[in-house]
């Protein structure tokens, strides 16, 4: 079957296999990619829009509980405000009486000019000696009678949410009721705080999608679809009821359209009391958009597949087997055999073409097995360069500290006991050994912060009370790896210079951290400091091509370089007056020139 097939192949014309190739090679990929770009356009818009619903119901979710909380704290400060409970209380002889109370508790008459979050304020109490006005009422039967009233006087202090109608405009308002304890269990007041419905409205009318405030009776107390605000959640559609639910992500039909339901909790700082953001949106509508693309992308698409299905076939009868005979020697060299020749068999320009084919082949295969052997000779160089680079610059230091150290031990043998002198003399053996030992090899950051401290001991030794020292190393960071002699001439130099021309105490710190998958090495002095010009100079030398007989900076610097690579070299931070601060990170990962 599979020689038939070839057969098959090999007997089709060019042209035909073309347009066979054509078809198979871009209209099913094409047709694949189609599906998928369409699944995942849908699939991106799907997603944009219910993140942008949470984000809607999140800032409606803020702003609403901004103010219903305007109407809690103002509850919790009259539920313990012994004037207002004195004016309930009080039995009163005469109407001046009352008028007087009133006048001198103007509370919640300023409370609602105060803030506009609030639309009107009542309290209740069984006073009949009070006389109804706007604020103070006495309840009538059908008040009494409400559950909202009932529940607020047998649970003194607690916070509910009603959406009721308020008896002096015959309006409805969601209104934060509590009861109030007037000094017993038959005294007992209710406080009504109404929130103004009209900023509500306005919040949710900043939404696209549908969105609403339910509240624990299922009443809509407010919408951006003006038909909705105060009528029941019945009046919405939902066949599967999914709007009745507390919280969540739904999907349903709703008013005949696949839509999305997200409902949040509406919490206030008293806590849940029924409230609930309910945001809708259709599926269609979300879609719509992405839909119109995929036509329009896929009209392009097909219009383009039979244009050039169209120039395939007019063209492809020009292609004879001598080209397909060349494109197959290209490919055999694009597969990197290099040992084809093309057979010429002709004088016209294909043949030409074959000529230049077969000249071109060789001169490839020449400069590729120059370029190979170019590149190996320039990396042994380099390898050769940067090692011995490396083991001159290493076995570099300046013993200048250690005749002056000496020195200091002398006078000090000669002043002091025997017990520092011995400390400071096994300290310097130790400093010298590890100086004689070491090589091009690598050290842990514990024996080079040992080297480090015996160094900073005989300074301080040295200098007394005129040097200070901080060693903070992080643990993580004690086993790793690296290069000799790395901190300790940044350690001398921050001792020999931080303390020049400074006559106070000089304190020298070195920390090493490791983070962010890299060590951070610091030393840093309060000594004198760099001027700017000064400090550029050493930058500018730090970053010369040309060797040096000078060591120090520079030294750590290219070793670094040639170690972990460019971006681990040095870098120095200092201001007159207030001192030095030279860092370098390494990659925990490994080395620039394993």
């Amino acid at each position: 079957m599979r020689s038939s097939f070839i057969q098959l192949m090999n007997d089709m014309k060019l042209r035909n296999k073309l347009i066979l190739s054509f078809v198979v090679v871009v209209f099913v990929p094409v047709a694949i990619v189609g599906v998928i770009l369409t699944s995942e356009l849908r699939k991106f818009a799907f997603d944009n829009a219910m993140e942008q619903a949470y984000q809607n119901v999140d800032r409606v979710k803020k702003r609403a509980t901004e103010i219903i909380n305007v109407a809690d704290d103002l509850s919790y400060r009259l539920l313990y405000d012994e004037r207002l409970k004195s004016v309930v209380n009080n039995r009163y002889e005469s109407v001046y009486d009352v008028f007087v109370a009133y006048r001198a508790y103007p509370d919640l008459h300023q409370a609602i000019q105060m803030y506009k979050e609030i639309s009107n304020i009542r309290f209740y109490s069984n006073n009949e000696t009070l006389l109804n006005n706007w604020q103070f009422l006495n309840p009538t039967p059908e008040i009494e009678a409400t559950d909202w009233y009932k529940n607020a006087k047998e649970n003194v202090g607690l916070v509910q949410w009603d959406y009721i109608t308020d008896e002096r405009d015959n309006r409805t308002y969601l209104s934060l009721v509590k009861g109030v304890d007037l000094g017993s269990r038959d005294n007992r007041g209710v406080l009504v705080i109404n929130v103004n419905s009209e900023i509500l409205n306005t919040i949710l009318s900043q939404e696209t999608f549908d969105t609403i405030i339910v509240d624990s009776k299922n009443n809509i107390v407010a919408s951006n679809r003006p038909e909705l605000y105060g009528s029941p959640l019945e009046n919405i559609h939902d066949e599967s009821g999914v709007v009745y639910n507390l919280e969540g992500i739904y999907e349903s039909v709703i008013d005949n359209k696949e839509s999305k339901v997200l409902i949040e909790p509406l919490n206030t700082e008293s806590g849940v009391d029924g409230l609930r953001i309910i945001s809708i949106f259709s599926i269609d509508s979300i879609v719509k958009e992405a839909n119109r693309i995929n036509r329009l992308a896929m009209t392009v698409i097909l219009i383009s597949l039979l244009l050039a299905l169209l120039l395939i076939y007019s063209f492809s009868h020009l292609i004879s087997s001598r080209l397909l005979r060349l494109s197959k020697h290209i490919s055999k060299v694009g597969t990197g055999n290099l040992g084809v020749a093309m057979e010429i068999d002709g004088r016209d320009e294909i043949g030409q073409l074959s000529r230049q084919f077969n000249s071109m082949v060789s001169s490839i295969g020449e400069l590729m097995n120059e370029v190979q052997e170019s590149n190996q000779q320039k990396r042994l160089l380099e390898q050769k360069q940067n090692e011995i680079k490396f083991k001159m610059m290493a076995s570099q230091i300046n013993p200048h500290f250690l005749f002056n150290a000496l020195e200091s031990i002398r006078m000090e043998a000669h002043i002091k006991g025997e017990t520092e002198i011995a400390r400071v003399v096994r300290m310097l053996g130790k400093l010298m050994r590890s100086n004689i030992e070491v090589g091009s090899g690598k050290t842990t950051i514990k024996d080079e912060i040992e080297m480090v401290e015996c160094y900073l001991d005989i300074q301080k030794f040295r200098y007394e009370d005129r040097l200070r020292f901080e060693v903070q190393v992080d643990p993580e960071a004690l086993l790793f790896r690296i290069p000799p002699l790395i901190i300790q001439p940044l350690v001398e130099n921050a001792v020999i210079h931080g303390m020049d021309n400074k006559q106070e105490a000089t304190t020298v710190r070195v920390t090493v951290t490791a983070e962010n998958e890299a060590i951070l090495i610091s030393v840093a002095d309060d000594g004198a400091g760099i001027d700017p010009n000064r400090l550029e100079m050493i930058r500018g030398f730090l970053e010369e091509s040309e060797e040096q007989e000078r060591i120090g900076l520079r030294n750590v610097h290219v070793r670094l370089q040639l170690t972990y690579g460019p971006a681990s070299g040095l870098h120095i931070e200092s201001e007159p007056g207030q001192g030095t601060i030279i860092q370098f990170s390494i990659p925990m990962g490994g080395e620039f020139n394993d």
